[in-house]
């Protein structure tokens, strides 16, 4: 299931293109009474229907980046509002990741690491298997999130890459266009490829807002996740700005920084034992199955000096980094 104002301008666009969008919705299964409403739930499978039927009746190869010019953040309700309140990008960021199910529990957005530390991924995906090819329904949410992006970062703000998991509709030059940036083709996963340091850039964060936004979201999602879990989410997606603090951490929750410490306590954990657990685990992925740098490594954690890692290392493993990873490259572990 999906909020209604995940097709939010879909009637006028359709019209405009010279198709029927109340007939389409009915063959999709969707109530054309319930388009744009936030306290209506649709079938998630059903929105994907009208949107990739509505490019063919209308014969609009681009009708999923059509409609994602013409929505935003508010489609996503009280998720929008945390996440533009929230102290920094990242820290928007995880309450997307966090509390997207109060939008749908069907999708996923969130930034993941990759090799090079000056670079963060945004990956977004639909959780439901046995779906049919649906192009538009990805430029939709990616057309979207460039919104939100843009929203946060600037209006000119440009990704690195945008991913894309199918063929391109349309020429290729069109995407660069419409995204501002390189697109790729048939890709594993849709997303886009950002700069680690812009997640580290703050936002007019409002805490009042936030801080009640963020209690009603908790209040009506579901989650069956500790709150250690929770600060893994969000300490995995700060480490490489530098930024991991309790205070930021526990704000982006609306706790006091005391009552999270107690919170990890009952939960056997302490803050700053989280975060190296953390470090410690992330460190151990790339010195064994990544040739990412030792520079980059040392900025992934969030270290601000590559003698930090090394000492980090040899208390962690035993050894150097450097030793550490040609001891697992030869089957040493």
């Amino acid at each position: 299931m999906v909020r209604g104002t995940s097709l939010s301008n879909y009637p006028r666009l359709v019209r405009e293109l010279g198709g029927d969008p109340h007939e389409l919705l009915r063959d999709a299964g969707i109530r054309p009474q319930d388009i744009g409403k936030h306290d209506v739930f649709i079938p998630l499978r059903g929105v994907i229907t009208a949107v990739e039927s509505a490019a063919t009746a209308t014969d609009t190869p681009d009708f999923g980046r059509r409609l994602g010019e013409r929505q935003g953040i508010e489609i996503l309700g009280p998720v929008g509002v945390a996440a533009r309140t929230a102290a920094t990008v990242a820290g928007g960021f995880a309450i997307f990741e966090n509390f997207m199910a109060a939008y749908s529990p069907a999708i996923s957005a969130l930034i993941t690491p990759v090799a090079d530390a000056e670079r963060s991924f945004f990956e977004f995906r639909f959780l439901i298997g046995g779906l049919p090819p649906h192009p538009q329904s990805i430029e939709l949410s990616l057309g979207v999130t460039l919104r939100v992006l843009r929203l946060m970062l600037g209006p000119e703000y440009a990704p690195i890459s945008v991913h894309l998991p199918h063929e391109a509709l349309t020429h290729e030059d069109d995407y660069r266009r419409y995204f501002a940036c390189s697109p790729r083709f048939a890709e594993r996963t849709a997303g886009f490829m950002l700069r680690t340091a812009d997640l580290a850039r703050p936002l007019n964060d409002d805490q009042l807002a936030h801080q009640a936004v963020v209690h009603y979201l908790t209040t009506i999602t579901q989650r069956d996740t500790s709150v250690a879990q929770s600060v893994r989410t969000m300490v995995r997606q700060l480490l490489p700005t530098g930024a991991v603090t309790l205070e930021l951490i526990a704000a982006q929750l609306n706790m006091h920084p005391k009552a999270l410490q107690r919170k990890l306590s009952y939960e056997g954990m302490t803050f700053g034992g989280l975060v190296d657990q953390l470090r410690r685990d992330t460190a151990e992925h790339y010195l064994s199955d990544t040739h990412i740098t030792l520079s980059h490594l040392a900025r992934e954690l969030g270290y601000a000096e590559q003698s930090v890692l090394t000492r980090s290392c040899r208390r962690w493993f035993g050894s150097s980094p450097a030793a550490y990873r040609k001891s697992v490259r030869s089957g040493g572990r």
